[in-house]
């Protein structure tokens, strides 16, 4: 059996997320054979220089469309602590000014609202997703998971600032879930959720 000619790409080298967006559109009902990543077709490193998710997602779907003339979906997520006006955001991964050092980053956060009450620790996780298709149609939808900020980092799953972050509702932190409830409620399956309606109308043509 020959592999299905491509007919999306997604601007990750991520397996899992290739896979939760593909769940995602088989739940709208859409034929997701075809769906590929950017490294099954030899896709660009983009650099991420937008000031909002929404600016760098459309960076790296636009680059991504470019490259293969076809119609791609690209995500950016960061983590968004109220009392700093929505800090870390699209800095969230250099925030202690190492790329992906999560204890550095994690830490420094701390440090900064240390003496900040429970009543003000409100935080959220944030992705936008883009589709940009090869005749510049453009759309952007957002994700946005609400909680607080705890005060120190509890659970050992998952990565990033997920041990200090407890989501609306739960009495857990995002690093103490399974991998199935956090794509669940995750705001990245909620920016492509959003995006799914938009994609499967753009693959119907």
């Amino acid at each position: 059996m020959t592999a299905a000619q491509p007919r999306l790409v997604l601007a990750t080298r991520n397996h899992h997320k290739l896979d939760e967006l593909r769940a995602i559109l088989a739940e709208e009902g859409i034929d997701t054979a075809g769906v590929v990543s950017a490294a099954d077709v030899d896709g660009p490193e983009v650099a991420e220089t937008g000031i909002t998710f929404a600016e760098n997602a459309l960076l790296k779907a636009r680059a991504l469309a470019a490259h293969t003339g076809l119609p791609a979906v690209a995500d950016d997520s960061g983590f968004a602590v109220d009392v700093l006006n929505g800090c870390p955001g699209v800095f969230s991964v250099y925030w202690a000014g190492r790329a992906r050092d999560d204890a550095a980053n994690n830490a420094l956060l701390l440090e900064q609202v240390a003496d900040i009450g429970p009543e003000h620790r409100g935080a959220q996780f944030v992705c936008a997703g883009a589709l940009v298709t090869p005749d510049g149609r453009e759309e952007v939808r957002e994700g946005v998971v609400r909680g607080r900020l705890l005060t120190e980092p509890v659970g050992d799953g998952g990565f990033g600032y997920d041990p200090l972050f407890q989501p609306d509702g739960l009495d857990r932190s995002y690093a103490q879930l399974a991998p199935e409830e956090k794509n669940a409620i995750s705001h990245r399956s909620r920016a492509f959720r959003a995006l799914a309606p938009v994609i499967a109308q753009v693959l119907a043509g």
